[in-house]
């Protein structure tokens, strides 16, 4: 007997066939057979590679519905193309690959899938390929309809599957080395599970996105090029930080969702790091870096030094050239996809991202107007400012002649104005145009604002600057010189870009802003002072984080307040917080009530006793001790009520940065991290895009410019 009958025969051992009176769940047997079959429903499914290995995620409902429909309309699928996961990918059909629409990614296989078996490992369920799995549903329907099971099939890998009944289909997968040995597939390995459709595999199918975009929000991303603790990349980031906010959206929109008057916000994540880095500069740095401890050079090589690139002028100009322009190409490209669109533009920047951000956003200037966005789009994006060339320079100075010298020197109006009298005398300048060169020059430099104290001096020494740069901080918010370079905050003198839009509102998680605008020289921001082209700014930060600085003490540095508390998303305090403030006002209560009864009794120890008196003076004493006993609550509630009246002080005005509004916002710690600060430090820079607390905040601010509000105020 053959191995392999030996193995039938232990499998119908183990397995007997049920009687024709038997009622077994397995296998029933009617006449009417064929009614039995149903065509199996099929499901879109993608691979994507997650920690080297194979992963085969489904489509959500909507978008797998639309490739059937596609699939299924009898169109050329060669040039199908099917737009999925809320526009942000493109499935072609005919190739069966899906594409990222906004940013560089693999490209990830598509498959049509109907039958599955059982992983190795992580036991989930891994799709056949479509044309073996229409091979196995061909057999099944042959099987159900002929009531004949244990039918085997030998997928072109060698793989076995026998399908033994309805309920039991296995999956044999060879063991290498088997050919050797001459015997068959189906002695070797574990049996793996084998189902059909994808409603009997355990995977989570999402309903979809709604179709309606409300609002777009780009977000830039720190230093690096991972963002979180798993060393994920911003679009995995940013991923994690859309999806909650479609459940929050379901949670604390509800009403407004139910009346159809909101959709969704899309996030769109903008990377700079991988531009920065492929200049070339890796190669530069590789050379210099030490061999020892390898790993720590490369980890800062790789994401410490972009603050250091940030403050050289070469590579700054590179980052907020490579911002700048790529938040304005995904706005073109997000135009195209969504003619429709009609919503408003955020942006929102994590670390350095919001450094990067809030210095593109000081250097705008208000002069695109109420133009229409979509029609000038293409001059808009191209212009850059109308700057003044080296020769226009001279021809309004009158030395149009002396141009072709400096052509001849390649000289450009950069180097020029590096030139000192003596570079110029020797390039065969006279002395009266070189005055009068060298004069333009320091006009204009100060003009700019760009004159700060020599590193010569000492700290302190010279502030006559600090007061002229907040005043130039609020000069900026209207048209000025279009060479204008800086807004005199200390900024690397580089050239800043135009965005095409005028964002509403700008969102900082853990952000630097407040210490590298001190360490640049800035005291103070001129409360009269905003942004010229947004009207909003919030500074998100957790507490614990080592990164993040506040922004209202520069506006109003003379008064110490609290930041501003964001709710939980659940409503009220965590409740750890609710309980230390209740111990914190007991001790208080406890202290006051203390101290007055100390008062009394020591005023009572230290009373003189007095001889016998006159029954006027005694009736006098004890009218006079009800009031003195009554001043000593008094005394107490004076603090208590002095107390309330500094928990409810009048809102703080911080400036018009905000609007008016405050500016600092805190998040709540968990009850975990509360136990020890340095523990979790790093965790607390990193938690922005999984935090609903986050997330609702700025759905609250971007929805309330629509007035829309949440369903349930939060406290």
């Amino acid at each position: 007997m053959s191995s392999v009958g030996s193995h039938e025969e232990q499998l119908s051992q183990s397995d007997p066939s049920p009687s024709p009176n038997s009622c077994s769940s397995f296998e029933l047997i009617d006449m009417d057979a064929g009614s039995l079959y149903e065509p199996v429903s099929p499901h879109w499914f993608y691979c994507k590679i997650i920690d080297s290995k194979e992963t085969w995620i489904p489509f959500n409902s909507q978008d797998s519905q639309q490739l059937e429909e596609a699939y299924g309309s009898g169109k050329d699928c060669d040039r199908t193309v099917v737009p999925t996961d809320g526009g942000r990918y493109d499935v072609h059909l005919g190739e069966r690959m899906r594409y990222a629409v906004y940013w560089d990614e693999l490209a990830s296989e598509v498959r049509r899938c109907t039958w599955f078996y059982k992983g190795d490992k992580d036991n989930k369920y891994v799709p056949y390929s479509e044309s073996f799995s229409q091979v196995l549903e061909e057999t099944y329907m042959l099987a159900v309809t002929l009531d004949e099971w244990k039918k085997k099939l030998e997928s072109p890998n060698r793989e076995v599957i026998i399908l033994h009944n309805p309920k039991l289909m296995v999956h044999y997968q060879p063991l290498a080395g088997s050919d050797e040995w001459g015997s068959t597939p189906t002695e070797q390995g574990r049996p793996r599970t084998v189902k059909r459709g994808v409603e009997n595999i355990s995977v989570d199918i999402h309903c979809g996105e709604p179709l309606q975009i409300d609002h777009l929000v780009f977000v830039v991303h720190g230093i690096g090029p991972a963002c979180d603790l798993r060393f994920r990349s911003i679009v995995q980031c940013v991923n994690d930080f859309r999806s909650v906010s479609l459940n929050l959206l379901q949670t604390h929109f509800k009403k407004a969702q139910e009346n159809q008057q909101i959709g969704r916000v899309e996030f769109l994540p903008v990377n700079w790091h991988s531009p920065l880095h492929s200049t070339g500069v890796d190669v530069d740095l590789q050379r210099i870096t030490l061999p020892s401890i390898n790993r720590l050079r490369h980890f800062t090589n790789d994401t410490i030094l972009d603050v250091f690139f940030y403050n050289s002028p070469t590579y700054c100009q590179t980052i907020v050239d490579t911002v700048a322009s790529e938040m304005n190409r995904l706005y073109v490209l997000f135009l195209q996809r969504n003619p429709n669109f009609k919503g408003g533009v955020s942006i929102a920047g994590h670390s350095l991202g919001s450094l990067i951000l809030f210095d593109i956003l000081t250097n705008q200037k208000d002069s695109l107007g109420d133009v229409d966005s979509k029609k000038d789009l293409p001059s808009i994006f191209m212009d850059q400012g109308d700057i003044p060339t080296l020769e226009e320079d001279l021809k309004k100075l009158q030395l149009s002649e002396f141009f072709s010298i400096f052509e001849k020197e390649k000289v450009d109006k950069e180097a020029l104005a590096l030139c000192t009298d003596k570079d110029l005398q020797e390039m065969g300048i006279p002395l009266g145009p070189r005055k009068k060169i060298l004069n333009y020059l320091r006009t204009r430099k100060n003009s700019m604002g760009i004159n700060r104290p020599t590193p010569q001096s000492p700290a302190g020494a010279n502030m006559s600057n600090i007061p002229r740069e907040s005043e130039l901080c609020s000069s900026t918010n209207g048209t000025g010189n279009d060479e204008h370079l800086d807004v005199g905050i200390g900024q690397v003198p580089v050239k800043y870009p135009r965005l095409i839009y005028k964002p509403e509102i700008f969102f900082a998680f853990g952000s630097p802003i407040g210490m590298f605008l001190t360490v640049r020289g800035l005291k103070r921001i001129d409360p009269n002072y905003k942004f010229p082209t947004c009207k909003g700014f919030f500074n998100i930060y957790h507490p614990f984080d080592p990164v993040a600085y506040r922004i209202e003490p520069m506006v109003v540095p003379g008064v110490e307040f609290e930041p501003m508390l964001i709710p939980h998303h659940k409503g009220r305090k965590r409740m750890h917080l609710e309980l230390r403030e209740g111990l914190t006002r007991m001790s208080m209560d406890l202290k006051n009530n203390l101290l007055g009864s100390l008062r009394m009794a020591w005023k009572s120890f230290t009373r003189a006793p007095y001889p016998a008196l006159q029954a006027s003076e005694t009736a006098e004493e004890t009218e006079a001790e009800p009031e003195s006993s009554s001043e000593k609550p008094s005394d107490v509630s004076t603090e208590e009520n002095l107390v309330a009246v500094k928990q409810e002080a009048p809102p703080i005005h911080v400036g018009m940065l905000n609007g008016g509004q405050r500016i600092d916002y805190v998040l709540q710690e968990k009850p975990i991290e509360s136990f020890n600060e340095y523990l979790f430090a790093l965790q607390s820079h990193l938690c922005y895009w999984e935090s609903e607390d986050t997330v609702l905040l700025v759905l609250k601010e971007i929805y309330q410019t629509q007035g829309i509000f949440l369903d349930q105020p939060l406290q």
